[in-house]
């Protein structure tokens, strides 16, 4: 695959999705995109946050009444209206197939902008796009540490360190189907990336984990203003607030998670950036860091630029 070497700071903007440069959206899909366990429920978390904080409705956002403002396109139900079956997973090509309708009928069930979580590349996946784009309006792409993804990754999975350093680097590769969902197509965790950030576009929004981490007020600020949201300092602060990952095991702990898969004993572990200086081996960091070299030096993730 041609990767690019261009440097990518957070709140640049990537490639991929065709919109209007004149005025901004006014309807149609903002996808919520990263590679597993990067941020994504977090910043869907923010967002909900956001619009109850401007409502003037009190209290945190529920983690398990999160389609509130966000869908989630490989829900199987979706699948099956539109196939008149449920599928399976010997019906991997009929689903590739019947993507690109099931996104177009999520777009024209709401009025105005919906937004999506996907963890799917911008890829063609057997023989078909990942993405409708005549139903897209713009996206959000949230990268992190493939360092510290390698945990989190092979906790939620419920499997060694080393199978999950092994899954990030394998090219096309697709999720399993699940009761409730069918697969998306991640791609390596360097293919998810690229193909959404391989050059700067003004309809994709780029942001690092570790920014949301270290400077939230400023990194989820960028974000409302890009979604044109127009939230004053108090609204925003209150909204990161809610959205903390304190307060997101603490729900999970009190009320448990939809999303949490039977794999694991938490969805919401750590939270925190750099666990893989104290918990990956040398021979695993090479490893990584021989597979994704390239993109982590696009966002400052390699370990010679980390020990500068």
């Amino acid at each position: 695959m041609d990767r690019s070497d261009e440097p990518v700071r957070q709140g640049t903007e990537g490639d991929g999705i065709e919109t209007s440069r004149v005025q901004p959206p006014k309807s149609g899909i903002i996808w919520l995109a990263s590679y597993p366990k990067s941020g994504n429920t977090w910043t869907r978390t923010f967002l909900h946050n956001l619009a109850k904080v401007k409502a003037g409705e009190d209290g945190a956002q529920s983690i398990n009444t999160m389609n509130r403002y966000t869908v989630w396109d490989i829900a199987k139900p979706y699948y099956q209206e539109v196939l008149g079956y449920e599928p399976d997973d010997s019906h991997r090509d009929q689903i590739a197939a019947a993507r690109l309708e099931v996104q177009r009928r999520l777009a024209d069930a709401l009025e105005g902008l919906i937004f999506a979580k996907t963890h799917a590349a911008l890829i063609m996946n057997r023989g078909q796009p990942t993405i409708n784009y005549s139903v897209t309006s713009g996206a959000v792409y949230v990268i992190r540490n493939p360092l510290d993804v390698a945990i989190s990754f092979a906790y939620h999975m419920g499997r060694p360190v080393d199978d999950a350093i092994e899954i990030m680097g394998i090219r096309g590769i697709e999720s399993p189907l699940a009761e409730i969902a069918v697969y998306e197509a991640y791609g390596s965790w360097s293919e998810n990336v690229l193909s959404w950030t391989r050059k700067p576009h003004h309809a994709i929004y780029v942001m690092r984990y570790e920014d949301m981490l270290a400077h939230p007020i400023e990194t989820f600020g960028a974000l409302a203003r890009h979604l044109l949201q127009d939230a004053t300092p108090r609204e925003l602060a209150d909204a990161i607030e809610r959205s903390s990952f304190e307060q997101l095991q603490s729900q999970e702990e009190a009320t448990g998670f939809v999303e949490r898969p039977k794999e694991a004993k938490r969805f919401f572990r750590e939270g925190r950036a750099g666990q893989w200086k104290a918990i990956l081996t040398s021979a695993q960091i090479e490893r990584i860091v021989k597979d994704h070299g390239q993109q982590m030096a696009r966002f400052g993730y390699h370990p010679d630029q980390l020990e500068k």
